[in-house]
């Protein structure tokens, strides 16, 4: 509904107001003269001179108090026709309608309410007619008042004005009609009413006053708190302190928001029924005009479950389920840090390979369970060995290790250190075994190596050299320790010469992108992933796993990231004119150390737009361990360049620590499945959970789910059945050069005509 009170846009049912055929105005006032007020005289009135000039004083009055007025009042005579305005009226014409000080003179001033609202009413103005009928009714004497409350919309703004009608008091023939701007109050009803919908949200709400007194809760708080509204309202929010945190955790927090206004961030709490329970807390300061604290908001959800989850997930991901022990995941994990402790504290580490001598005839001869009894024996033995804050790993089968930190920053008395704690595991892990009612012994070769100042820097290559010494071990007639020595110079010989190799590879454009296919249920390609190749002049292939890892150590990995990017986009380009390719979206791999340079979202927009392609074909493939650094940086990246169409993919789902809490947060499109959980998928309960778990919480989080690493149709049929429906892997293709590519692409279309 669009009642008005001036001629102006949609506001369109009283005219504006100008002065009547031979009338004038008051050059002070938005009033008619005093001559106007004959219209409004009784009829014994209008005869008497004397009276005519008291009455025109007290109108004369009337005008000065209206025209103090904010109202925006008409004066109306009996049959509704506009007699007077005030300068609030005329004010509001004027700066809405910059035409109506022109046509003060045209006569509108004499103009009929009633019929401008009868016009308005046949126009389409749903309470014109309410209007009238209000304001006959007042005239008519039927009513004493009529109130009336509309909207008075423009392009730029939103306004509502209240119309309130009332008659002419002590014996005068007519009507007063008053607007008022009730456009705040409308606001801030529509302000309250939004603010209350958003109170009873999901999450549970505390309000407090800035003492830190509780004001209100919402639903959710209680049904979380288990404390109703009238148990905390007038107490602090320390009732529902766990004592898990100590004094400093909180005055972190409290610090951050007095310096920032806010805090965010996961805490203990505890329920009305004692229960402790994890909660992801939000808090946010609200301030005055004067920047003053009036009250501080708290958002706190329970993180119970998905805490739960990620917890599971973690042991299904990072332990043995046989031993308890850590497995590889966690071990390297471990290798990494005691790398960077070694390198700051000078002193030495050691890591052992233990593999059982003729393990593998006790399994077939005393059978699986029977072995499994050992490996459980083996593991407790080892951890007997250890001192605490030292690690006992397996790697799978009969294989452990041992990482040991924090021995002398003496290399002789490292060495003594190491030889005395090999000896005591070789000891007690010659003591015979009771494996059920079987009576065994089994002996162990030990490979050990020594790691100082962070080097060798990769714990692959630690691992390497305890695994050749462990095999000298062997060699040597098992039962035996050996250290190594020769094959760590060997190794970072031949680490130096790739280097070398692979800067003249860099300057003399030695690689090449080839492309594996990614399909779906039914086996037609829906995307692929861009590899990068390096081929020497003389036509042999370098393995990625030996010149990737060394490119990101080097800093290489910066321009060739950049080529493979522009290339990917470029074959996009050649793909869009093809209708067995143009749909398809390929998956570029990015390094932590591209993702972290500055104008990477440039590099990125720079490469789309050259090619003029469509972005949403473009995936960009993340690790985890690319969240781990900068969690807040991370999304803000992404966000930008999910604005620009881009897609995102987490590569190697489930190998490292990223927490659900920000997993939730990223704008990712993807989660793909790490190839270590596909491996074994048709023999191994534990990558079945670990890779329902991922495929339920990706479903969960409305993300699409890829395995990588499919080489079995028996691989395949099982993720199908946990509800993976996108697949790449040697299955269906290996990585070949465009051409290849799409040949298959096409070939695959034909088949499936």
């Amino acid at each position: 509904m669009s009642i008005a009170h001036h001629a102006t846009g949609p506001c369109s049912m009283v005219p504006d107001p100008g002065p009547p055929d031979g009338e004038t105005t008051d050059p002070e006032s938005g009033l008619c003269c005093p001559a106007n007020a004959a219209r409004l005289l009784r009829p014994d009135q209008r005869s008497e001179g004397g009276a005519f000039a008291a009455q025109g004083v007290c109108h004369s009055f009337a005008c000065a108090i209206l025209d103090g007025l904010d109202e925006q009042i008409a004066v109306l005579n009996e049959d509704g026709t506009i007699i007077a305005v005030n300068q609030a009226w005329r004010k509001f014409a004027s700066e809405n309608q910059p035409q109506a000080a022109q046509r003060l003179s045209s006569g509108d001033l004499g103009r009929n309410y009633l019929d401008v609202c009868r016009q308005a009413e046949a126009a389409g103005d749903a309470g014109a007619m309410l209007a009238w009928q209000g304001i006959d009714a007042v005239l008519q004497g039927r009513s004493t008042s009529f109130e009336h409350e509309y909207d008075c919309h423009s392009p730029l703004q939103q306004r509502w004005f209240s119309m309130r009608v009332t008659p002419l008091a002590y014996g005068w023939r007519g009507a007063v009609v008053a607007h008022t701007d009730v456009s705040k109050r409308r606001l801030a009803e529509a302000s309250l009413r939004i603010a209350a919908i958003a109170f009873e949200s999901p999450e549970g709400m505390m309000v407090t006053d800035a003492q830190g007194i509780i004001l209100q809760v919402n639903h959710a708080f209680t049904l979380i708190t288990g404390y109703g509204r009238e148990e905390v309202v007038g107490k602090r929010p320390s009732l529902l302190s766990s004592g898990r945190h100590d004094a400093a955790f909180y005055q972190a927090m409290w610090g951050a928001v007095r310096s920032h206004g806010s805090w965010e961030g996961e805490i203990w709490n505890r329920r009305k029924n004692g229960e402790v329970y994890p909660e992801r807390l939000a808090i946010s300061t609200v301030l005055d005009d004067a920047r003053r604290v009036t009250h501080y908001v708290a958002s706190l959800s329970d993180i119970t479950v998905s805490k739960a989850a990620n917890d599971e997930i973690l042991r299904l991901a990072f332990y043995d389920p046989l031993t308890r022990l850590p497995n590889r995941r966690l071990l390297l994990d471990r290798l990494r840090q005691a790398l960077a402790a070694c390198a700051l504290n000078g002193h030495y580490g050691a890591l052992m390979f233990i593999d059982l001598d003729d393990f593998k005839t006790l399994n077939d001869t005393l059978g699986h369970n029977v072995g499994d009894l050992l490996l459980q024996q083996v593991a407790l033995r080892l951890q007997d060995c250890l001192r605490q804050g030292d690690t006992v790993a397996r790697l799978g089968g009969d294989e452990f290790v041992v990482l040991i930190e924090g021995m002398s920053s003496h290399g002789a008395d490292a060495v003594a250190q190491a030889e005395l704690l090999s000896a005591k595991i070789l000891a007690a892990l010659n003591l015979p075994y009771l494996l059920g009612k079987h009576r065994s012994s089994s002996t162990p070769s030990i490979g050990v190596t020594l790691f100082h100042n962070g080097k060798p820097q990769k714990p692959d290559e630690l691992l390497m050299q305890a695994d050749i010494a462990m095999y000298q071990a062997k060699q040597a007639g098992r039962n035996g320790v050996r250290l190594f020595d020769q094959g760590m110079q060997d190794s970072l010989s031949a680490r130096a010469g790739l280097e070398a190799e692979l800067r003249q590879a860099v300057e003399q454009s030695q690689f090449a992108v080839f492309y594996q296919v990614q399909v779906d249920a039914t086996g037609q390609a829906r995307g692929a992933e861009a590899l990068l190749r390096w081929c020497k002049p003389d036509g042999t292939m370098v393995s990625p796993a030996s010149f990737i890892p060394l490119a990101e150590e080097t800093g290489l990995i910066l321009p060739l990231g950049r080529w493979v990017l522009r290339q990917a986009c470029a074959q996009l380009r050649l793909w869009r004119t093809e209708p067995a390719t143009r749909a398809l979206v390929l998956a570029v791999n990015v390094s932590a150390r591209q993702f972290r340079q500055p104008d990477f979202c440039q590099q990125v927009e720079s490469a789309v737009q050259e090619q003029g392609i469509d972005p949403a074909l473009l995936k960009l493939e993340l690790t985890e361990g690319i969240l781990l650094e900068d969690i807040e940086n991370t999304i803000a990246v992404m966000k930008t360049l999910r604005l620009l169409g881009v897609r995102f993919s987490l590569d190697d789902f489930g190998t490292g620590y990223s927490s659900l809490q920000y997993l939730k947060r990223l704008p990712l499109d993807q989660l793909k499945i790490d190839q270590s959980f596909v491996r074994d998928l048709a023999s191994d309960s534990n990558d079945q959970a670990i890779v329902a778990t991922i495929i339920a919480m990706a479903r969960s989080l409305g993300l699409e789910v890829i395995a990588e690493g499919v080489e079995t149709e028996a691989q395949r049929g099982l993720l199908e059945q946990l509800g993976c429906l996108h697949y790449q892997g040697y299955l269906f293709s290996r990585p070949v050069p465009a051409p290849q590519f799409e040949a298959w692409v096409l070939a695959r279309q034909l088949a499936a005509a």
